[in-house]
């Protein structure tokens, strides 16, 4: 399970910082944790947009892709840091990572109370329309007199503290659990055992003797079949051509294709980029693979009820945003059912694309603009949101 671990502090030493390494060095087998600082955030100006730059780009990123964030913060005069402050304006304004993300709040300062003023202040700037972070209730983990907490190698002397910590966390990634699924579409728990995601079984079309997992799968695949390849003809419905012609022709498709049989196995993707370029990482190893080695753990249920939706044939197609790739882009997951003639499900050809340059030539050949959005005149934070693109025009609600 993936954590950012936001340090509330712009100091160049900050015993936050100093509380967010001890608990990614302590508790590595429950969590990764990414310590981030936020020294390198500009402070917040709605009149001098700066969404675009790297710092504040690469944070968004880093929280979009995280499945929660553990903010650490000291106390300054009964609050937070007005850093902190400046750094969550930031992600509410055109960018709002935080929206549904479950947050965790820690605490060090050298008072006794241990940033509890500053924790309940957070937790109700998290709260503001804009932010939309779920935080987890509760479980206030308030480390006082940190100057005397810890020991030489930067570990909490106390044992006791350090258990109560472990189980902050424990009880973190169990909330995380549970805002997974009160987040997924209705009845979506309700499927999680009714896939075989571990392609244990088998179909026709299933190319027994050859290892799912086996990185080569293609290459012993294509041998245990006697595969054709290169410029031997296939006829297709309405068609006569070349594998490589084949190949050609999905390559060439302005979107990422993959395909997963009805078994659940992963047998295809059209290659045309690395993996980490890719808006959805495919690399050629994890073909032949079950689905379930395709995916983290906690995505289980939100695959399994996809799969349900098209096999059963409650819908004939599941679209799904993935916000995370900035706000330039509208990259959308499209996960189409197959059949065969005779109408049975055979697969799902999941189709990935940024539907945003589609939408921006069909408004400049049409002359018609978007309408719609609205504004947020409490936060201060979030403006007019474009229903498209996801980004927001800058107004002064002040």
């Amino acid at each position: 399970m993936k954590i950012v671990g936001l340090v509330g502090s712009n100091a160049d030493f900050s015993y936050n910082r100093l509380l967010l390494d001890f608990i990614a060095k302590q508790f590595n087998k429950l969590i990764e944790v990414d310590v981030t600082d936020i020294k390198d955030i500009p402070m917040f100006n709605q009149s001098d947009d700066q969404t675009n730059s790297e710092p504040i780009q690469h944070l968004n990123k880093k929280i979009s892709e995280a499945d929660g964030v553990i903010i650490a913060t000291p106390e300054y005069n009964h609050s937070i840091p007005s850093a902190l402050q400046s750094v969550i304006e930031w992600l509410s304004f055109n960018l709002h990572p935080l929206d549904g993300k479950p947050v965790m709040i820690v605490g060090a300062s050298y008072d006794v109370q241990g940033s509890s003023r500053a924790q309940l202040h957070l937790r109700q700037v998290l709260d503001a329309p804009g932010v939309n972070a779920v935080v987890m209730p509760g479980n206030e983990f308030l480390l006082g007199q940190v100057h005397e907490a810890f020991d030489e190698e930067n570990n909490l002397k106390d044992i006791k503290t350090t258990e109560f910590l472990e189980g902050c966390i424990k009880k973190f990634i169990r909330f995380i659990n549970v805002v997974n699924i009160l987040q997924s579409p209705e009845g979506m728990k309700d499927v999680s055992t009714e896939e075989d995601l571990y392609a244990t079984g088998s179909i026709d079309t299933t190319i027994e003797n050859v290892d799912k997992s086996a990185d080569d799968w293609v290459e012993q695949a294509a041998k245990e079949t006697e595969a054709v390849e290169g410029n031997t003809y296939v006829k297709l419905d309405r068609g006569v051509l070349t594998v490589n012609q084949l190949d050609y022709f999905l390559k060439s498709m302005p979107m990422e294709l993959t395909y997963a049989d009805s078994n659940n196995q992963f047998l295809y993707y059209n290659r045309t980029l690395d993996a980490e370029d890719m808006f959805a990482s495919r690399w050629p190893g994890q073909v032949g693979s079950p689905l379930a080695q395709c995916h983290p753990e906690r995505t289980y249920s939100s695959v399994s009820w996809v799969i349900q939706q098209l096999r059963k044939g409650n819908e004939d197609v599941v679209r799904v945003h993935v916000p995370t790739h900035g706000p330039d882009k509208y990259v959308v997951h499209s996960y189409q059912s197959m059949h065969d003639e005779d109408g049975k499900f055979v697969g799902i050809n999941e189709y990935v694309q940024d539907i945003k340059p589609i939408i921006d030539w069909y408004l400049e050949k049409t002359g018609q603009q978007l309408t719609g959005g609205s504004v947020d005149a409490v936060s201060g934070a979030t403006t007019q949101v474009d229903t498209v693109s996801g980004a927001t025009v800058n107004e002064d609600t002040n």
